[in-house]
């Protein structure tokens, strides 16, 4: 694993010397030695600009670690040259971390880029929208945040604590807009999750004491 990961970091830096050396052995010894050692040097740099270090930003991510997780995107200067896959993924770790910064109008603009590149898995593009959709109820466009939400938990979020979180979202837009039968509907769903994330738990029990008095 360890050697995967340094291979990730240099693979690039190990490519363009691996050419040198390729280029330097083929003009004086000849092409047909050379061969082996630029077939490593093209599988170094194909792989580096299609897939980049997103492994070593999941990582990051994982580790709580985001400044780590920034300085290992900002390496990727070409992310049009990504595989698509790692592209819509690229995009939507863009997104997550402008979030992160408060930068909502980057956060949209590159989570759109991410949908917009396709998604590498069914669950994978529920979050997309799930991510939109929050996005815009922080930005107070709460029709726009309605369509996104729904469509995420239509598609399906790839664990109970994202259905939840989304589904308190649609019973709060439900509230603000006195559609207390739906707002009982969402928020119903949402307690069936049985989430355990503190922050979920602790909107549960706040929104609790409202739904309980509401009419319908």
């Amino acid at each position: 694993m360890k050697a995967l990961n340094l291979f990730i970091r240099y693979r690039l830096p190990l490519g363009i010397i691996l050419l040198l050396g390729g280029i330097a052995l083929g003009i004086s010894v000849g092409w047909w030695e050379a061969t082996i050692v630029l077939l490593l040097a093209v599988i170094c740099l194909v792989t580096h600009f299609m897939f980049g270090p997103m492994r070593l930003v999941q990582e990051a991510v994982e580790a709580g670690d985001i400044d780590r997780a920034m300085a290992m995107m900002n390496t990727i200067k070409f992310p049009k040259l990504l595989y698509k896959p790692i592209q819509s993924v690229y995009y939507f770790m863009q997104s997550n971390l402008a979030m992160y910064n408060k930068d909502l109008d980057k956060a949209e603009a590159t989570i759109r880029q991410s949908i917009k590149s396709g998604s590498p898995m069914k669950e994978y593009e529920g979050m997309q929208y799930f991510q939109l959709g929050t996005i815009a109820y922080q930005k107070n466009d709460l029709k726009e945040a309605d369509a996104n939400l729904k469509k995420a938990v239509r598609m399906g979020l790839p664990d109970k604590e994202n259905t939840a979180a989304a589904l308190l979202t649609l019973a709060s837009i439900a509230m603000s807009r006195r559609d207390f039968k739906t707002a009982k509907d969402y928020f119903r769903r949402a307690k069936a999750q049985k989430p355990t994330t503190a922050q979920i738990v602790s909107q549960i029990k706040e929104m609790d004491k409202y739904i309980s008095r509401m009419p319908g």
